[in-house]
Protein backbone atom coordinates (compact mmCIF):
# COMPACT_ATOMS: atom_id res chain seq x y z
CA UNK A 1 0.00 0.00 0.00
CA UNK A 2 1.40 3.41 -0.99
CA UNK A 3 2.02 5.74 1.75
CA UNK A 4 -0.04 9.08 1.06
CA UNK A 5 -0.58 12.20 3.29
CA UNK A 6 -3.46 13.11 5.95
CA UNK A 7 -6.42 13.61 3.68
CA UNK A 8 -8.81 13.89 7.13
CA UNK A 9 -11.62 16.31 6.66
CA UNK A 10 -10.82 17.55 2.74
CA UNK A 11 -12.46 16.62 -0.35
CA UNK A 12 -12.23 14.30 -3.17
CA UNK A 13 -10.45 14.91 -5.64
CA UNK A 14 -10.05 14.13 -9.50
CA UNK A 15 -6.87 11.56 -8.60
CA UNK A 16 -9.02 10.18 -5.85
CA UNK A 17 -12.06 9.51 -8.03
CA UNK A 18 -10.04 7.79 -10.74
CA UNK A 19 -8.26 5.77 -7.91
CA UNK A 20 -11.99 4.51 -6.93
CA UNK A 21 -13.06 4.11 -10.42
CA UNK A 22 -9.84 1.70 -11.21
CA UNK A 23 -10.32 -0.24 -8.23
CA UNK A 24 -13.29 -0.53 -8.44
CA UNK A 25 -12.49 -2.41 -12.02
CA UNK A 26 -10.15 -4.28 -10.62
CA UNK A 27 -12.29 -5.79 -7.82
CA UNK A 28 -10.80 -3.93 -4.91
CA UNK A 29 -12.58 -4.54 -1.55
CA UNK A 30 -14.03 -1.07 -0.12
CA UNK A 31 -11.64 -1.72 3.00
CA UNK A 32 -8.39 -1.24 0.68
CA UNK A 33 -9.59 1.67 -1.22
CA UNK A 34 -10.75 4.12 1.78
CA UNK A 35 -7.10 3.24 3.73
CA UNK A 36 -5.69 4.11 0.42
CA UNK A 37 -7.14 7.15 0.23
CA UNK A 38 -7.24 7.57 4.13
CA UNK A 39 -10.58 8.47 3.95
CA UNK A 40 -13.77 6.46 6.00
CA UNK A 41 -15.56 3.73 4.14
CA UNK A 42 -18.42 5.32 4.29
CA UNK A 43 -17.26 8.46 2.57
CA UNK A 44 -16.06 6.28 -0.29
CA UNK A 45 -19.41 4.03 -0.42
CA UNK A 46 -21.87 7.48 -0.32
CA UNK A 47 -19.39 8.77 -3.03
CA UNK A 48 -19.73 5.97 -5.16
CA UNK A 49 -23.95 5.87 -4.80
CA UNK A 50 -24.63 9.50 -4.93
CA UNK A 51 -22.52 9.70 -8.15
CA UNK A 52 -23.45 6.13 -9.91
CA UNK A 53 -24.76 6.42 -13.72
CA UNK A 54 -28.15 4.35 -14.10
CA UNK A 55 -28.52 2.37 -17.45
CA UNK A 56 -31.99 0.70 -17.79
CA UNK A 57 -32.91 -2.31 -19.59
CA UNK A 58 -35.17 -1.13 -22.40
CA UNK A 59 -36.96 -4.13 -23.23
CA UNK A 60 -40.31 -4.18 -21.08
CA UNK A 61 -39.07 -7.61 -19.58
CA UNK A 62 -37.04 -6.04 -17.00
CA UNK A 63 -34.51 -9.21 -16.33
CA UNK A 64 -37.05 -11.60 -13.94
CA UNK A 65 -39.08 -10.77 -10.98
CA UNK A 66 -37.77 -10.66 -7.54
CA UNK A 67 -40.41 -13.36 -6.42
CA UNK A 68 -39.50 -15.99 -9.69
CA UNK A 69 -38.06 -19.12 -7.35
CA UNK A 70 -40.86 -19.43 -4.70
CA UNK A 71 -43.65 -18.38 -7.18
CA UNK A 72 -46.00 -21.22 -7.70
CA UNK A 73 -49.02 -18.83 -9.75
CA UNK A 74 -51.18 -20.94 -12.72
CA UNK A 75 -53.87 -19.81 -15.36
CA UNK A 76 -52.76 -16.33 -14.85
CA UNK A 77 -53.57 -15.69 -18.28
CA UNK A 78 -55.47 -18.88 -19.31
CA UNK A 79 -57.61 -21.12 -17.50
CA UNK A 80 -56.16 -24.54 -19.78
CA UNK A 81 -52.73 -24.13 -18.92
CA UNK A 82 -51.29 -26.93 -17.22
CA UNK A 83 -47.63 -25.16 -16.38
CA UNK A 84 -46.34 -22.84 -13.62
CA UNK A 85 -46.71 -19.03 -14.92
CA UNK A 86 -42.92 -18.94 -14.32
CA UNK A 87 -42.03 -21.55 -17.04
CA UNK A 88 -44.68 -20.28 -19.54
CA UNK A 89 -42.54 -20.05 -22.78
CA UNK A 90 -45.24 -17.91 -24.87
CA UNK A 91 -46.87 -15.19 -22.48
CA UNK A 92 -44.28 -13.98 -19.67
CA UNK A 93 -46.05 -13.25 -16.26
CA UNK A 94 -43.98 -9.71 -16.13
CA UNK A 95 -47.02 -8.43 -18.38
CA UNK A 96 -50.13 -9.98 -16.68
CA UNK A 97 -48.84 -10.55 -13.22
CA UNK A 98 -49.68 -7.97 -10.81
CA UNK A 99 -46.91 -9.27 -8.06
CA UNK A 100 -44.16 -8.47 -10.27
CA UNK A 101 -41.25 -7.01 -9.01
CA UNK A 102 -38.23 -5.97 -11.06
CA UNK A 103 -35.51 -7.98 -10.04
CA UNK A 104 -32.35 -6.10 -8.76
CA UNK A 105 -28.59 -6.94 -8.67
CA UNK A 106 -26.98 -7.95 -5.60
CA UNK A 107 -24.15 -6.26 -6.24
CA UNK A 108 -25.62 -2.84 -6.31
CA UNK A 109 -27.41 -3.34 -3.28
CA UNK A 110 -24.30 -3.28 -1.41
CA UNK A 111 -20.58 -2.01 -2.32
CA UNK A 112 -19.56 -1.99 -4.65
CA UNK A 113 -22.89 -0.54 -6.08
CA UNK A 114 -22.27 -0.26 -9.45
CA UNK A 115 -21.53 -2.67 -12.54
CA UNK A 116 -17.88 -1.94 -12.52
CA UNK A 117 -15.40 -4.82 -12.48
CA UNK A 118 -18.94 -7.12 -13.16
CA UNK A 119 -17.82 -10.26 -15.27
CA UNK A 120 -21.26 -10.77 -16.46
CA UNK A 121 -22.63 -7.37 -16.84
CA UNK A 122 -22.74 -8.15 -20.96
CA UNK A 123 -25.33 -10.84 -21.09
CA UNK A 124 -27.22 -9.33 -17.54
CA UNK A 125 -31.01 -8.35 -18.37
CA UNK A 126 -31.03 -6.15 -15.13
CA UNK A 127 -30.62 -2.64 -14.64
CA UNK A 128 -27.07 -1.57 -14.90
CA UNK A 129 -25.17 1.14 -12.42
CA UNK A 130 -21.73 2.73 -13.83
CA UNK A 131 -19.23 4.82 -11.37
CA UNK A 132 -17.80 7.15 -14.16
CA UNK A 133 -14.84 9.61 -12.19
CA UNK A 134 -15.22 12.15 -15.03
CA UNK A 135 -18.83 12.25 -14.51
CA UNK A 136 -18.23 12.42 -10.60
CA UNK A 137 -16.22 15.33 -10.60
CA UNK A 138 -18.13 17.16 -12.86
CA UNK A 139 -21.14 16.50 -10.36
CA UNK A 140 -19.04 17.68 -7.93
CA UNK A 141 -18.25 20.87 -9.03
CA UNK A 142 -21.33 21.76 -9.86
CA UNK A 143 -22.72 21.32 -6.78
CA UNK A 144 -19.65 23.28 -5.47
CA UNK A 145 -20.90 26.41 -7.33
CA UNK A 146 -24.78 25.96 -6.45
CA UNK A 147 -24.62 25.47 -2.92
CA UNK A 148 -22.87 29.00 -3.26
CA UNK A 149 -25.43 30.59 -4.89
CA UNK A 150 -28.34 32.25 -3.80
CA UNK A 151 -28.75 33.98 -0.22
CA UNK A 152 -28.37 31.70 3.62
CA UNK A 153 -30.43 34.33 5.55
CA UNK A 154 -33.60 33.60 6.84
CA UNK A 155 -36.60 35.72 5.79
CA UNK A 156 -37.36 37.34 9.61
CA UNK A 157 -33.78 38.05 9.14
CA UNK A 158 -33.74 40.08 6.00
CA UNK A 159 -36.86 41.97 6.85
CA UNK A 160 -35.10 42.94 9.88
CA UNK A 161 -31.80 44.03 7.65
CA UNK A 162 -34.21 46.12 5.80
CA UNK A 163 -35.76 48.08 8.08
CA UNK A 164 -32.32 49.11 9.68
CA UNK A 165 -30.81 49.78 7.04
CA UNK A 166 -33.10 50.95 4.11
CA UNK A 167 -34.09 54.23 6.06
CA UNK A 168 -30.74 55.19 6.51
CA UNK A 169 -29.13 54.99 2.97
CA UNK A 170 -32.12 57.19 1.82
CA UNK A 171 -30.66 59.53 4.81
CA UNK A 172 -27.61 59.86 2.28
CA UNK A 173 -25.69 57.62 4.51
CA UNK A 174 -22.70 55.84 2.97
CA UNK A 175 -22.87 51.78 3.68
CA UNK A 176 -19.74 51.66 5.09
CA UNK A 177 -20.75 54.88 8.02
CA UNK A 178 -23.91 52.29 8.41
CA UNK A 179 -22.16 49.05 8.88
CA UNK A 180 -19.48 51.16 11.25
CA UNK A 181 -21.96 51.94 13.27
CA UNK A 182 -24.20 48.89 13.01
CA UNK A 183 -22.26 46.01 12.67
CA UNK A 184 -23.83 44.23 15.89
CA UNK A 185 -27.15 44.35 14.67
CA UNK A 186 -26.59 43.27 11.13
CA UNK A 187 -25.93 39.72 10.37
CA UNK A 188 -23.98 39.54 7.15
CA UNK A 189 -20.89 41.85 5.96
CA UNK A 190 -20.76 44.52 4.18
CA UNK A 191 -19.87 43.41 0.95
CA UNK A 192 -23.03 40.76 1.50
CA UNK A 193 -25.23 43.67 2.20
CA UNK A 194 -24.33 45.12 -1.28
CA UNK A 195 -24.79 41.93 -2.81
CA UNK A 196 -28.56 42.00 -1.01
CA UNK A 197 -29.23 45.48 -2.41
CA UNK A 198 -27.73 44.64 -6.34
CA UNK A 199 -30.05 41.31 -6.14
CA UNK A 200 -32.77 43.80 -5.33
CA UNK A 201 -33.63 41.90 -1.59
CA UNK A 202 -33.90 45.09 0.02
CA UNK A 203 -36.37 48.45 -0.48
CA UNK A 204 -33.61 50.03 -1.40
CA UNK A 205 -31.90 49.32 -5.01
CA UNK A 206 -28.42 50.32 -7.00
CA UNK A 207 -29.80 53.63 -7.76
CA UNK A 208 -29.69 54.31 -4.28
CA UNK A 209 -26.10 54.18 -4.12
CA UNK A 210 -24.16 56.99 -5.38
CA UNK A 211 -20.92 55.48 -6.37
CA UNK A 212 -22.38 52.45 -7.94
CA UNK A 213 -24.06 54.27 -10.66
CA UNK A 214 -21.68 56.59 -11.32
CA UNK A 215 -18.12 55.56 -11.87
CA UNK A 216 -16.78 57.72 -14.57
CA UNK A 217 -13.85 56.85 -16.88
CA UNK A 218 -10.27 58.11 -16.03
CA UNK A 219 -9.24 61.05 -17.64
CA UNK A 220 -5.61 60.91 -19.96
CA UNK A 221 -2.65 62.43 -17.95
CA UNK A 222 -1.83 65.43 -19.76
CA UNK A 223 1.64 66.69 -20.13
CA UNK A 224 2.66 69.29 -17.62
CA UNK A 225 3.57 72.95 -18.91
CA UNK A 226 6.93 74.59 -17.38
CA UNK A 227 7.12 75.93 -13.67
CA UNK A 228 5.53 79.02 -13.21
CA UNK A 229 7.26 81.83 -10.85
CA UNK A 230 4.60 81.12 -7.72
CA UNK A 231 6.12 77.80 -7.81
CA UNK A 232 9.73 78.50 -7.31
CA UNK A 233 10.79 76.40 -4.13
CA UNK A 234 7.08 75.59 -3.59
CA UNK A 235 6.93 73.10 -5.82
CA UNK A 236 5.51 69.38 -5.09
CA UNK A 237 8.91 68.41 -5.97
CA UNK A 238 9.92 70.94 -2.86
CA UNK A 239 7.14 69.72 -0.81
CA UNK A 240 8.29 65.98 -0.72
CA UNK A 241 11.78 67.09 0.20
CA UNK A 242 10.61 68.98 3.09
CA UNK A 243 8.02 66.01 4.61
CA UNK A 244 11.53 63.94 4.15
CA UNK A 245 13.24 66.09 6.39
CA UNK A 246 9.90 66.75 8.87
CA UNK A 247 7.75 63.68 8.47
CA UNK A 248 5.96 64.60 11.81
CA UNK A 249 4.85 68.18 9.72
CA UNK A 250 0.88 68.87 9.95
CA UNK A 251 -0.47 69.19 6.25
CA UNK A 252 -3.31 70.94 5.25
CA UNK A 253 -4.58 70.37 1.61
CA UNK A 254 -6.64 73.45 0.48
CA UNK A 255 -8.89 73.90 -2.71
CA UNK A 256 -12.10 75.69 -3.46
CA UNK A 257 -15.54 74.28 -4.57
CA UNK A 258 -17.32 76.00 -7.32
CA UNK A 259 -21.06 76.62 -7.73
CA UNK A 260 -22.66 78.75 -10.40
CA UNK A 261 -19.69 80.22 -12.57
CA UNK A 262 -19.85 84.15 -10.84
CA UNK A 263 -20.84 83.08 -7.79
CA UNK A 264 -20.34 82.29 -4.07
CA UNK A 265 -17.65 79.17 -3.29
CA UNK A 266 -16.38 77.45 -0.47
CA UNK A 267 -12.90 77.04 0.20
CA UNK A 268 -11.74 73.74 1.77
CA UNK A 269 -9.08 73.28 3.74
CA UNK A 270 -8.60 69.11 4.58
CA UNK A 271 -6.22 68.02 7.42
CA UNK A 272 -4.55 64.83 6.45
CA UNK A 273 -3.75 63.85 9.86
CA UNK A 274 -7.24 63.18 10.85
CA UNK A 275 -9.18 63.72 7.65
CA UNK A 276 -11.45 66.46 9.43
CA UNK A 277 -12.80 68.81 6.17
CA UNK A 278 -13.41 72.99 6.78
CA UNK A 279 -15.44 74.86 4.44
CA UNK A 280 -15.41 78.31 3.90
CA UNK A 281 -17.84 80.21 2.09
CA UNK A 282 -16.69 82.85 -0.19
CA UNK A 283 -18.19 85.75 -2.34
CA UNK A 284 -16.47 84.97 -5.27
CA UNK A 285 -12.95 82.81 -6.01
CA UNK A 286 -10.55 85.39 -5.79
CA UNK A 287 -7.01 86.06 -4.31
CA UNK A 288 -8.36 88.29 -1.43
CA UNK A 289 -11.48 86.06 -0.46
CA UNK A 290 -8.81 83.72 0.19
CA UNK A 291 -7.09 85.83 1.95
CA UNK A 292 -10.14 86.97 4.34
CA UNK A 293 -11.00 83.57 5.39
CA UNK A 294 -7.43 82.50 6.11
CA UNK A 295 -7.19 86.15 8.31
CA UNK A 296 -10.38 84.97 9.84
CA UNK A 297 -9.36 81.85 11.27
CA UNK A 298 -5.67 83.69 12.40
CA UNK A 299 -7.66 86.11 14.46
CA UNK A 300 -9.67 83.69 16.02
CA UNK A 301 -7.39 81.30 17.20
CA UNK A 302 -4.54 83.43 17.41
CA UNK A 303 -0.31 82.73 16.01
CA UNK A 304 0.49 79.76 18.00
CA UNK A 305 -2.35 77.79 17.23
CA UNK A 306 -2.85 78.96 13.70
CA UNK A 307 0.99 77.88 13.40
CA UNK A 308 1.08 74.39 15.00
CA UNK A 309 -2.38 73.50 12.96
CA UNK A 310 -1.74 75.05 9.70
CA UNK A 311 1.85 73.89 9.45
CA UNK A 312 1.83 73.45 5.45
CA UNK A 313 -0.86 74.45 3.10
CA UNK A 314 -0.94 72.06 0.11
CA UNK A 315 -3.09 73.61 -3.33
CA UNK A 316 -3.32 73.94 -6.69
CA UNK A 317 -2.42 76.01 -9.39
CA UNK A 318 -5.88 78.33 -9.10
CA UNK A 319 -5.71 81.88 -9.49
CA UNK A 320 -7.30 82.60 -5.95
CA UNK A 321 -3.83 80.85 -4.63
CA UNK A 322 -1.11 82.24 -6.56
CA UNK A 323 0.21 84.79 -4.49
CA UNK A 324 1.64 82.68 -1.43
CA UNK A 325 2.52 85.80 0.53
CA UNK A 326 -0.50 86.89 1.62
CA UNK A 327 -1.66 83.40 2.85
CA UNK A 328 1.89 82.71 4.30
CA UNK A 329 2.25 86.19 6.55
CA UNK A 330 -0.01 88.08 8.64
CA UNK A 331 -0.37 92.09 8.51
CA UNK A 332 2.55 92.34 10.55
CA UNK A 333 4.61 90.06 7.85
CA UNK A 334 4.64 87.20 10.76
CA UNK A 335 5.12 83.72 9.30
CA UNK A 336 2.26 81.63 10.23
CA UNK A 337 2.50 78.82 7.42
CA UNK A 338 3.96 77.75 4.31
CA UNK A 339 2.07 76.73 1.13
CA UNK A 340 3.19 74.32 -1.39
CA UNK A 341 1.68 73.78 -5.41
CA UNK A 342 0.51 70.67 -7.05
CA UNK A 343 2.02 69.76 -10.14
CA UNK A 344 -0.16 70.97 -13.05
CA UNK A 345 -3.10 68.44 -13.80
CA UNK A 346 -1.95 66.13 -10.90
CA UNK A 347 -5.18 66.51 -8.86
CA UNK A 348 -4.21 62.73 -7.01
CA UNK A 349 -1.14 64.94 -5.44
CA UNK A 350 -4.12 66.34 -2.72
CA UNK A 351 -6.60 63.16 -3.69
CA UNK A 352 -7.85 63.01 -0.10
CA UNK A 353 -9.21 66.49 -0.09
CA UNK A 354 -10.54 65.87 -3.67
CA UNK A 355 -12.02 62.51 -2.55
CA UNK A 356 -13.81 64.43 0.42
CA UNK A 357 -15.00 66.75 -2.17
CA UNK A 358 -18.00 63.91 -3.47
CA UNK A 359 -19.21 64.49 0.13
CA UNK A 360 -20.21 68.20 -0.45
CA UNK A 361 -21.52 66.82 -3.88
CA UNK A 362 -24.22 64.91 -2.58
CA UNK A 363 -25.77 67.70 -0.79
CA UNK A 364 -24.99 70.64 -3.40
CA UNK A 365 -24.27 69.03 -7.00
CA UNK A 366 -22.49 70.41 -9.22
CA UNK A 367 -24.22 73.43 -10.95
CA UNK A 368 -25.63 74.32 -8.33
CA UNK A 369 -25.40 78.04 -6.84
CA UNK A 370 -24.68 78.61 -3.99
CA UNK A 371 -25.52 82.19 -3.59
CA UNK A 372 -28.74 81.41 -1.29
CA UNK A 373 -25.98 79.86 1.78
CA UNK A 374 -24.79 80.91 4.36
CA UNK A 375 -21.76 80.17 6.66
CA UNK A 376 -23.97 78.97 9.33
CA UNK A 377 -25.40 76.68 6.73
CA UNK A 378 -22.19 74.96 5.59
CA UNK A 379 -20.75 74.55 8.93
CA UNK A 380 -24.01 72.27 9.42
CA UNK A 381 -22.56 70.71 6.18
CA UNK A 382 -19.17 70.19 7.39
CA UNK A 383 -20.45 69.10 10.62
CA UNK A 384 -22.76 65.93 8.80
CA UNK A 385 -19.28 64.98 6.98
CA UNK A 386 -17.28 64.50 9.50
CA UNK A 387 -19.46 63.06 11.42
CA UNK A 388 -18.64 60.22 8.56
CA UNK A 389 -17.53 56.71 10.09
CA UNK A 390 -15.01 56.14 7.41
CA UNK A 391 -13.33 52.81 6.83
CA UNK A 392 -10.11 54.02 5.76
CA UNK A 393 -10.38 55.88 9.40
CA UNK A 394 -10.95 52.27 11.00
CA UNK A 395 -14.89 52.96 11.23
CA UNK A 396 -13.78 56.18 12.97
CA UNK A 397 -15.21 59.58 12.05
CA UNK A 398 -12.64 62.72 11.26
CA UNK A 399 -14.33 64.44 14.47
CA UNK A 400 -13.30 61.53 16.58
CA UNK A 401 -9.51 61.57 15.48
CA UNK A 402 -9.62 65.76 15.27
CA UNK A 403 -10.31 65.69 18.90
CA UNK A 404 -7.59 64.39 20.30
CA UNK A 405 -5.04 66.06 17.34
CA UNK A 406 -6.08 69.51 16.98
CA UNK A 407 -6.39 72.35 19.58
CA UNK A 408 -10.00 73.05 20.89
CA UNK A 409 -9.72 76.45 20.30
CA UNK A 410 -9.54 76.01 16.10
CA UNK A 411 -12.69 73.33 16.78
CA UNK A 412 -14.82 75.91 18.50
CA UNK A 413 -13.62 79.02 16.33
CA UNK A 414 -14.83 76.42 13.52
CA UNK A 415 -18.21 75.64 15.44
CA UNK A 416 -17.75 72.39 14.66
CA UNK A 417 -20.08 69.44 16.68
CA UNK A 418 -20.66 66.11 16.30
CA UNK A 419 -23.50 64.52 15.01
CA UNK A 420 -25.01 61.23 16.18
CA UNK A 421 -24.47 58.31 13.50
CA UNK A 422 -28.63 57.83 13.04
CA UNK A 423 -29.01 61.54 12.50
CA UNK A 424 -26.40 61.94 9.78
CA UNK A 425 -27.98 63.42 6.16
CA UNK A 426 -26.08 63.90 3.35
CA UNK A 427 -28.93 64.84 0.70
CA UNK A 428 -30.17 68.12 -0.28
CA UNK A 429 -32.89 68.45 2.14
CA UNK A 430 -30.25 68.94 4.94
CA UNK A 431 -29.86 72.43 3.82
CA UNK A 432 -33.22 72.85 2.80
CA UNK A 433 -35.98 70.97 5.14
CA UNK A 434 -38.85 72.12 2.79
CA UNK A 435 -37.15 71.76 -0.57
CA UNK A 436 -39.56 68.32 -1.46
CA UNK A 437 -42.85 69.81 -0.15
CA UNK A 438 -42.12 73.12 -2.20
CA UNK A 439 -41.08 71.19 -5.24
CA UNK A 440 -44.04 68.81 -4.80
CA UNK A 441 -46.45 72.00 -4.69
CA UNK A 442 -45.22 73.07 -7.85
CA UNK A 443 -45.99 70.19 -9.20
CA UNK A 444 -42.54 69.31 -10.71
CA UNK A 445 -41.83 66.08 -9.56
Amino acid sequence: MLETTNKKGKHLTDHDRTFIEDGLKYGHSLKDISAYLMKDPTTISKEIKRNRILKENKHEFKGGCTNRKACQKMHICNDDCDRLCKKCTTLNCFRHCFDFKVKICQRVKGFPHVCNGCESKITCKLNKYRYSAKHASANYREKLETSRQGIKIAKSELEALDELVSPLILKGQPIAHIYANHKDEMNCSEHTLYNYIDLSLLAVRNIDLRRKVKYKPRKKKKTTKEKKTHRINKSYTDFLAYMALNPDTNVVEMDTVIGRKGGKVLLTLFFRNSSLMVAILLNSVTQACVRDAINKIYDDVGLETFKSSFDILLTDNGSEFLDSDIIERDLNGNQRTQVFYCDPMASHQKGQLEKNHEFIRYVLPKGQSFDHLNQEKITLLMNHINSVSRKGLDNNTPFKLALPILDNKLLDALSFKEIHPDDVHLKEELLEPNRLKRTLLEGLI
